[in-house]
């Protein structure tokens, strides 16, 4: 029986990596691990100035190569390009960059959540989850979804040395899919795993709201791991 070939993970830091909503807590802390793993990132924002501002005080903490732009410019200057904004910004964001966007790889990490007396909960989605959203929307796109669980706090503390989690990854492109999880990988600690095609990202995406009801039961920022792989 001949043996599965082990295919090399993709050279991720030869690419730009993009971050729509990079002036936030989440993009911004992406980012911030991307750039002090010595990927070229580059801000992004409806606001050019702001994009900018932050991806100075990023670089000056980095020493990375970390640069902002208003959203346009970021994905055309961008190879992979994180959505990280506000649910009710998702689609007004996405639906102009269309071409720009074309043949990229785009990964969603947007949990569409909503907020009452009770706590979180997960909002219903036409299309079925932020990231069937985005495949709407950027149909000539390699969609990815990944990073919904992470701790903004903890990917932001420079005293936090390692990032324990794990990444799942959904996706139905298995190139875009494996840059993805390679991207994770580059966060000592954390590690990408692939969690099946967009069509399941609805769950991973609802499953935030269990994290933050945790998180607040037990003041900390709990995070998922995938035992046996």
């Amino acid at each position: 029986m001949t043996e599965a070939v082990q295919q090399p993970e993709p050279d991720v830091r030869s690419l730009t990596v993009g971050v729509f909503g990079g002036t936030g807590a989440q993009g911004k802390g992406l980012a911030y691990r991307w750039a002090k793993a010595g990927v070229k990132v580059v801000i992004g924002s409806r606001d050019a100035a702001r994009a900018e501002a932050a991806a100075a005080e990023l670089a000056q903490l980095t020493g990375g190569d970390v640069t902002g732009a208003d959203n346009a410019s970021c994905a055309a200057s961008s190879d992979v390009v994180l959505v990280a904004v506000p649910w009710d910004a998702h689609a007004k964001t996405l639906e102009p960059l269309r071409d720009a966007l074309a043949g990229k790889i785009v990964v969603d990490c947007v949990n569409p959540l909503g907020f009452d007396k009770k706590g979180p909960y997960a909002l219903p989605v036409e299309e079925g989850s932020a990231a069937q959203q985005a495949e709407a929307l950027l149909p000539e796109s390699r969609v990815t979804a990944a990073f919904h669980h992470v701790s903004a706090v903890l990917l932001a503390d420079p005293e936090v040395a390692e990032v324990d989690i794990d990444v799942l990854v959904l996706g139905d492109d298995r190139g875009a899919t494996d840059t993805v999880r390679a991207l994770a990988d580059l966060v000592p600690g954390m590690r990408g795993v692939f969690g099946g095609r967009l069509r399941n990202a609805g769950q991973v995406e609802a499953f935030t709201a269990n994290l933050i009801a945790i998180n607040k039961r037990y003041k900390a920022h709990a995070g998922v791991r995938i035992t046996d792989v």
